[in-house]
């Protein structure tokens, strides 16, 4: 588990890939610190295994299925990341439960300038969106932010100049690809309010939307 708070930019040192596969070699100074073989280490949001660890240095197999899911397939050598090891039982939990799980992706559709901060406005598919909510958590890129709007299709965060020195997200450009990882507790209530079991018969809880809702839930 993370918690969506970037420890360091790290770099691309190679990428072998295989037909539908990779290994990525990074570097990072922060996250190779104490780890060792088989931790996990979050590379943009997606929860990736140390296969081996040299100084400052490790590599990482990517699955086709996070090829697929994710925007790891573009890296190359010298591509900054976010990297972030696994939160620590005793660490502080600044961000929000992040699983390194990704979702799916956005687009980038505009990056607007207001004052100290920067609006990134990122476009996603409904499946997506649909557990996007205003002032909720999403991770983009393992970076945890809260939503200020949401549209049918679009949503957007304002960027702090801390975040913006931390993590590589105000180095995108409109059109380009991100790592989009919904908040866990939703998607945990969406599929309790929705599942039928195995006999296909009709869910009868009295938890729904308007109990939520008058609940001060939504």
């Amino acid at each position: 588990m993370f918690t969506g708070i970037v420890e360091e930019i790290g770099e691309i040192v190679d990428v072998k890939k295989g037909s539908q596969s990779a290994q990525l070699t990074i570097r990072g100074d922060v996250v190779t610190n104490n780890s060792k073989i088989g931790d996990s280490i979050a590379v943009n949001g997606v929860c990736l295994t140390a296969t081996t660890i040299s100084k400052n240095i490790f590599t990482t197999d990517v699955m086709a299925e996070t090829m697929r899911r994710s925007s790891l397939g573009s890296l190359s050598k010298g591509s900054k990341v976010n990297l972030e090891r696994a939160m620590a039982a005793d660490g502080r939990f600044g961000g929000h439960i992040v699983s390194g799980h990704i979702d799916g992706t956005g687009t980038v559709k505009s990056l607007k300038k207001e004052d100290n901060a920067v609006w990134v406005t990122i476009e996603v598919d409904r499946k997506l969106i649909k557990y996007i909510i205003e002032k909720g958590s999403v991770a983009i890129d393992g970076i945890s932010l809260t939503v200020a709007v949401v549209t049918d299709t679009t949503f957007s965060v304002s960027i702090i100049p801390h975040t913006a020195k931390e993590t590589i997200l105000l180095t995108k450009k409109e059109n380009d690809i991100v790592n989009i990882e919904n908040d866990i507790i939703g998607k945990y209530v969406d599929k309790l309010l929705n599942f039928n079991d195995i006999n296909d018969e009709p869910n009868n809880s009295k938890i729904n939307m308007d109990f939520l809702a008058k609940n001060g839930f939504v």
